[in-house]
């Protein structure tokens, strides 16, 4: 059996109590955020998984009732149009948004380093999200906005951007591209950065296009980076709330009646917490799926640049 050399003790015994030394402070910066992710995180999501067995109005106890709200929504059509109107919001906002901030993210790489157009560009996304939901909803109001007024000063008929069951939900998207666009195009900026220049140098040495190189180096070199900024605005994109709350209430006729809202609804309008809470719990779930999916089919974890 091997012993440790006497000479080595002493040097151990100081290392492992310089690291428990070093533990308490660190113990002691982490428990604000441990407390925090408890008590607002954890234990209401307990809470909400507990609560999708039960029938719970707030005026009584819960009451145990198993698995019925789960199957109560698979025979919800309401519960099935919000899932469909949140898919539209989702896939009109993803794609506009990632292909903007992609491209706008190069034009900054490529033509500019002013901190002074990073800070115009991230402006948008630095406002409250309430704030610009009302001031796009006065913007296109059919009768006394802008947008309106200009498409009526050159012979056009007026949109009802908001009110029209077509283009209500579509708006709203645009909206949300408008003021996530800045913070998109600057996680993609920094991942440009990452890129080694000598690799473009090469390209060009060798010939290559502008498209060539943005095809066969900048986008697989950017794909980590592009993976993560998918994860985030997928997720963000299914919690859609604010900006229906304020502008359509998720009018007209459900066509912007988002899952998000129609829980909402479920819980502090018609006081059904024990089903909204099965709708969100499957929200989650939705979630948890999509971000494990798009990790593993994206390859996040892995980079060209380690080849």
């Amino acid at each position: 059996m091997a012993t440790t050399p006497l000479s080595t003790k002493p040097a151990l015994a100081v290392r492992v109590s310089r690291r428990y030394g070093q533990l308490a402070p660190a113990l002691m910066f982490l428990l604000p955020a441990l407390i925090g992710f408890l008590v607002f995180f954890a234990w209401p999501a307990v809470r909400g998984l507990y609560l999708s067995f039960t029938d719970y109005n707030l005026l009584s106890d819960p009451e145990f009732v198993g698995g019925d709200n789960y199957q109560k929504l698979i025979s919800d059509p309401v519960f099935w149009r919000s899932m469909a109107v949140t898919l539209q919001y989702v896939a009109i906002n993803i794609v506009v948004q990632t292909i903007a901030a992609l491209g706008l993210a190069v034009l900054l790489h490529r033509f500019t380093r002013s901190m002074f157009i990073r800070g115009v560009v991230m402006l948008p996304y630095l406002i409250a999200n309430v704030i610009v939901a009302l001031v796009w909803y006065w913007l296109a109001d059919y009768n006394l906005g802008l947008i309106n007024s200009a498409i009526s000063a050159v012979g056009l008929d007026r949109i009802g951007f908001f009110g029209d069951s077509q283009w209500a939900m579509v708006t709203i998207a645009m909206v949300n591209v408008w003021r996530h666009l800045g913070y998109t195009t600057l996680l993609i900026f920094a991942g440009l950065q990452a890129i080694p220049h000598d690799v473009y140098e090469a390209a060009d040495v060798d010939g290559a296009g502008e498209f060539r190189v943005f095809r066969s180096i900048t986008l697989p070199l950017l794909r980590p980076v592009l993976a993560f900024v998918l994860v985030v605005t997928v997720v963000g994109s299914f919690q859609i709330f604010d900006t229906i709350a304020v502008t359509t209430r998720g009018g007209p006729v459900d066509a912007t009646n988002a899952i998000t809202y129609y829980i909402y609804n479920l819980a502090f309008t018609r006081f059904d917490f024990g089903y909204a809470s099965a709708l969100s719990v499957i929200l989650m779930l939705i979630l948890a799926s999509i971000a494990l999916i798009q990790m593993r089919v994206l390859r996040a974890g892995h980079s060209d640049l380690e080849r």
